[in-house]
């Protein structure tokens, strides 16, 4: 559980959580609901607080019932430092309700917390905003001084403010590294760029948009990243080519490791019965051959053959791919409505986003709807 994990580390933390003695290793399923005995052994003045603040005492004992057996607990400061921020009562219930450990958080630690997070907000409503919408990735960090580094690093690194709330929100992690882990990953990442023949002067775009897709790149293990490298160009692709994936696939490229990699390549090759050129074609189409599992491409190809689709349709347009059985099957059904037979046409009209196929779909409906000659238009009649 989380919590038991929080309780080994530091005491520098927002939250320091102390074991309770009484409190078994792990908790029997019916410990999780009210009774007697449990409701006699929590700390009275935190459950009458809490009321005070029309939080639902229920929805804690289910979630994290252990804060209510906590001796020290600081509902009514927490509180009263997001009402200071702007928070109602409806927000403030909200935010305990989902995030009870925020009871445990020390004031000051709190207050540390605040200061930071408004580096990267415009104001104090968006601040608010933020923590009702995570509250956890605020009031669960693990080093507050790595956090205001990484902070100072990213915005060096030219990241604004928004992208970097989002990375505190959603990609949390990242900040739990030390600042000069994330320096030396920031840097494999822009000579691995550099050497395959990324330019100098598109380098920064490039590592910013690649952090603001995938932010997770900076858990990675630099030895995984050189490994995948390498082992594409093993596999035969030029630096030129690599450069290609790299900018499509950006932040998903890091997340392979060469096993993966070499699964799917083989499937695809059996799958498609193609020579290793052809194969590498079909990848630089479409690198969701390189990132998706074998029983998800499986799945995927299977889906589009029961549809009625052939192998070298697939291998014309390798970027239906991409897309569910389910959104095929929706796609097909749709075309198929408006008398379009896509097993005998190209996949070209089923592939792209929702946006792209709603577009196509309608230049299809139109053209089937366009009346052969002008209603309006004079006919020659001979008196």
């Amino acid at each position: 559980m989380l919590w038991k994990l929080l309780v080994r580390s530091q005491p520098c933390r927002l939250c320091f959580f102390r074991k309770m003695q009484s409190t078994p290793k792990y908790k029997p399923f019916l410990a999780y609901f009210t009774t007697d005995g449990q409701s006699n052994k929590e700390n009275k003045r935190t459950v009458e607080t809490l009321y005070k603040f029309s939080v639902d005492i229920r929805k804690i004992r289910s979630l994290k019932g252990w804060v209510l057996l906590e001796d020290e607990t600081y509902v009514e400061e927490v509180a009263n430092i997001l009402q200071e921020l702007g928070a109602d009562e409806a927000v403030i219930a909200s935010i305990l309700e989902r995030c009870p450990e925020a009871i445990v958080c020390s004031p000051a630690a709190i207050d540390t917390q605040r200061k930071l997070w408004q580096l990267v907000c415009k104001n104090e409503e968006e601040l608010v905003k933020l923590i009702e919408q995570f509250p956890e990735s605020f009031f669960i960090v693990k080093n507050q001084e790595n956090l205001k580094l990484n902070v100072q690093f990213f915005q060096e690194l030219g990241f604004k403010n928004v992208v970097i709330s989002r990375f505190l929100t959603t990609a949390s992690n990242i900040f739990h590294n030390p600042v000069e882990k994330n320096k030396e990953m920031i840097k494999l990442l822009q000579e691995s760029y550099l050497n395959v023949g990324g330019s100098e002067a598109n380098m920064k775009v490039w590592l910013l948009k690649l952090l603001s897709q995938n932010p997770f790149i900076l858990l990675r293990s630099p030895t995984t990243i050189k490994e995948t490298l390498e082992f594409l160009q093993k596999q035969g692709f030029t630096n030129f080519e690599i450069l290609q994936l790299l900018s499509k696939l950006k932040g998903f490229l890091f997340q392979l490791c060469p096993r993966g990699i070499q699964n799917s390549i083989s499937f695809s090759k059996n799958a498609f019965e193609c020579t290793d050129r052809d194969l590498k074609q079909l990848v630089l189409k479409c690198p969701a051959l390189l990132y998706y599992s074998v029983p998800v491409l499986e799945e995927r190809i299977q889906g589009l053959l029961k549809e009625g689709i052939s192998i070298a349709q697939i291998r014309e347009t390798p970027m239906v791919l991409e897309l569910t059985p389910q959104i095929v099957q929706y796609r097909i059904r749709k075309l198929n409505s408006l008398g379009y037979k896509i097993k005998d046409g190209h996949l070209a009209n089923l592939n792209g986003t929702k946006k792209e196929f709603e577009a196509n779909f309608g230049k299809i409906q139109a053209k089937k709807e366009r009346p052969l000659f002008n209603p309006v238009a004079p006919l020659n009649v001979e008196e």
